[in-house]
């Protein structure tokens, strides 16, 4: 039962062979569509082959119809591999073969109107389960001695056989040795192989060519259903057992850095905010940067062509303090709001956040601490998910946590770190000029500025005991909005500077970090359906 399988079911055919005994295979289709050359070396050896179905179901549980596909799809498939029918069955559970309830009888029944000899078992030495070879040895001559029977059961699919395999020649020997002939089911039943394995008839042998070539097909399907699920097995491992240690060294690296006290650095700062529709979490979004324990900056508010009170509610909540400067203009979109907003200030570090985030009071000041540095040009905060209501935002919050964040960490060691994002993040502003600002000609600005500052020479940290919460979308179809824009933005970025291969000082992000979007950003999701539908299968 449960083959063919292309380890063990081999092995038991040459051990056949060497003993010139002929046996009977009831095979599952699904594992004869990819060993359809064992399928065949079964045959012409001169062993029998029945159906076990096609996908080895409880057949007691199932319609007619389901039933009646199971059997026809492991027909077509040996009609078209062998040009023989079979008329040998065997349900793939054991209580289904003595049924004791309605629903258990009636699918025997079917399958004996459509003409199948079903074949039970009465010797079951419990192969399946690894008991161990001497076990399944013992099993099956104790069987055959006191007459419990005379069909044996074993497998050669399904899990590790080699148990069966290394007890096979001892049940053999032993079995000849006490007198006993082992036979094909055949010689039981009283009908000829031939009879019980009839040949197509002529008006049939179209259709089974057209089965063959959709076999091959579904083959070659399986055949590339396994190597994305290895390949993808391969890389997700690879990539994170690198990542992992280079946020070890990341972190030992962050443990010796030295930074000046405010005292002694503490250049002008200019948090700036883009804001579209926000009149809800504007006046909250202030408040947290107002909090903060950095004492040298001002706040610039651009008001993107909102359509409901955003400018408006922000002016009077915060007329009256010099440090927030609010402005509107007609829409353009993000990177032009923060553009505008860069031209309003002449401060040295631009601080730039959505207008949906919170900042603790310490997340500034441990920005800007980096910049002390002048070979930093951007350094990026610990994003958060602030508002974590259903299991959509959980399951995000945890994303942030090991994925994005966990690889900022790591890509920092090799100065390609890809985005600083939109939610928390500071930039040189000489760096930013030098860049030319954001640019609109990708849906991920914040990605395509870090790619240009790492290109201009400048280094890209991350820091992540600068945090904020953010708005993560709490709905199916927001999340697939904000995704398809992230994900399409950074592909855009990683085409946009692909000759980043070629950037003297900068190789880790054209050789290292450009693969990494394209591999597991674009083809990792796409085959990653394909992985799952393997373990099914």
């Amino acid at each position: 039962d449960d083959g063919p399988d292309p380890t063990y079911t081999p092995q038991i055919l040459k051990i056949f062979d060497q003993y010139k005994i002929k046996a009977t295979f009831f095979i599952i289709g699904m594992n004869a569509i990819q060993n359809q050359g064992i399928i065949k070396q079964m045959f012409n050896s001169g062993h029998e082959i029945g159906s076990h179905t096609f996908t080895h179901p409880n057949i007691a549980t199932m319609s007619d119809s389901e039933l009646k596909f199971e059997l026809n799809s492991n027909e077509s498939l040996l009609a078209s591999t062998l040009g023989r029918h079979t008329l040998l069955f065997r349900p793939p559970y054991a209580e289904d073969i003595e049924p004791e309830t309605p629903d258990q009888v009636k699918p025997i029944a079917l399958v004996t109107q459509l003409g199948y000899y079903t074949v039970s078992m009465h010797i079951d030495p419990s192969d399946w389960s690894s008991p161990g070879v001497d076990n399944i040895v013992n099993a099956v001559i104790n069987g055959a001695e006191a007459g419990e029977g005379n069909i044996i059961l074993l497998h050669d699919g399904g899990g590790d056989r080699s148990q069966t395999v290394a007890a096979l020649p001892k049940i053999i020997e032993e079995l000849q040795a006490k007198g006993f002939q082992i036979v094909p089911v055949s010689d039981l039943v009283g009908v000829s192989s031939e009879a019980l394995m009839p040949k197509v008839a002529g008006s049939e042998l179209a259709v089974s060519s057209l089965s063959r070539i959709a076999f091959i097909f579904i083959n070659w399907v399986f055949l590339l259903l396994q190597i994305a699920f290895s390949l993808g097995i391969f890389l997700g491992t690879a990539r994170l057992l690198f990542v992992a240690f280079l946020s070890i060294v990341q972190k030992f690296s962050v443990r010796r850095s030295i930074f000046l006290p405010a005292s002694e650095f503490s250049p002008t700062v200019s948090v700036i905010i883009p804001a579209y529709n926000e009149e809800k979490v504007i006046v909250k979004t202030i408040n947290s940067i107002l909090r903060s324990d950095y004492a040298n900056f001002n706040i610039i508010v651009v008001d993107d062509g909102s359509t409901d009170s955003t400018y408006q509610t922000a002016s009077k909540a915060f007329a009256e303090d010099d440090r927030i400067k609010i402005f509107t203009k007609s829409n353009g979109g993000k990177a032009e709001a923060l553009n505008f907003g860069i031209k309003k200030t002449k401060a040295k570090i631009l601080v730039a956040l959505d207008a949906d985030t919170n900042f603790l009071p310490d997340t500034i000041s441990k920005l800007i601490r980096h910049f002390d540095n002048p070979q930093v040009g951007a350094a990026a905060g610990n994003a958060k998910v602030g508002n974590r209501l259903n299991l959509l935002t959980r399951w995000q919050a945890l994303e942030y946590i090991v994925s994005q964040n966990l690889d900022r960490r790591a890509f920092q060691v090799l100065n390609c770190i890809t985005v600083v994002p939109g939610s928390v993040g500071a930039w040189r502003r000489k760096a930013v000029i030098k860049a030319g600002g954001f640019s609109n000609r990708t849906l991920a600005e914040d990605a395509d500025l870090t790619f240009y500052i790492i290109r201009s020479g400048y280094k890209v940290i991350y820091d992540e005991e600068a945090i904020a919460f953010t708005e993560a979308p709490d709905t199916v179809k927001g999340f697939i909005k904000q995704r398809f824009r992230w994900m399409y933005g950074t592909l855009q970025t990683a085409w946009k500077h692909k000759e980043a291969i070629n950037c003297p000082g900068c190789r880790a992000l054209g050789f290292f970090a450009i693969p990494n979007i394209f591999v597991f950003q674009v083809f990792f999701p796409l085959i990653s359906p394909f992985m799952d539908l393997t373990i099914f299968t």
